[in-house]
């Protein structure tokens, strides 16, 4: 199939991992999204992936719960390479030859983070997944991907939620909130939109990174994004406010 982009960053969430469970991980969803990503491969797109780990531990909940942020957050860096590892897993047992790289050493189970290998992995067309965050506290696995995609050259981020693009208004909440097809950086960041922390959208919009908001739970979405159909909300420098 023909494709619009050479190699994406997929920001998955750890919510994301744990379907209608209220904690941990649903491995059908894994298989799923693993199934999803094994087609992508197959036609020629590099992807590298950068997961959450709020599916078993929420860092900045813990610390407003009285523990100590930092720790809180390095116990959350942990959770996010146990969902590396399962959809490592989930990926290789279909066949996608798959990489973990961490931010902080476990050798025993993953490669350090290194550039250069994690690049040659993807020429190789193996998936990266990218576990621990950037190694360091107070920063979110959306600065990550973020600061990721800028490091391999990614052409975009695919940010994979629950809800299908950015609204001016929670649609939960608010039935008639309106969805945005596409959006500016200084409207996402001026409006605090929240669709990544303004950290992370600082660094999509120093680096000129389009960012892709869309519906995971819609199975083929993703192969859709690469395909550049009209899906979700394109966050990035040329977008007008639709």
């Amino acid at each position: 199939m023909g494709t619009n982009y050479r190699r994406v960053l997929l920001k998955l969430s750890g919510e994301a991992l744990m379907g209608n469970m209220g904690y941990g991980i649903d491995p059908e969803v894994v298989k799923e999204i693993a199934q999803e990503i094994a087609e992508v491969i197959a036609s020629g797109v590099q992807i590298a992936i950068v997961v959450g780990g709020g599916n078993i531990f929420r860092g900045v909940k813990a610390a407003s719960a009285g523990m100590d942020r930092a720790t809180a957050d390095y116990i959350g860096m942990i959770a996010t390479v146990m969902n590396a590892m399962t959809l490592q897993d989930s990926l290789e047992r279909i066949g996608v030859q798959t990489r973990v790289q961490t931010a902080i050493a476990m050798q025993e189970l993953a490669e350090p983070y290194i550039r250069r290998r994690a690049i040659r992995h993807l020429e190789k067309g193996r998936v990266v997944i990218f576990g621990a965050g950037s190694g360091n506290p107070f920063f979110t696995t959306d600065t990550t991907a973020a600061l990721r995609a800028a490091e391999i050259d990614a052409e975009v981020i695919f940010k994979a939620t629950k809800v299908d693009g950015v609204y001016d208004a929670d649609p939960e909440i608010y039935p008639n909130a309106k969805r945005y097809t596409s959006l500016t950086y200084a409207h996402v960041l001026t409006q605090d939109l929240r669709v990544m922390d303004s950290t992370a959208i600082a660094l999509c919009k120093e680096n000129n990174i389009p960012i892709l908001v869309f519906d995971l739970t819609t199975r083929g979405n993703i192969r859709r994004a690469v395909l550049g159909e009209a899906i979700g909300t394109l966050v990035g420098g040329s977008c007008e406010i639709s």
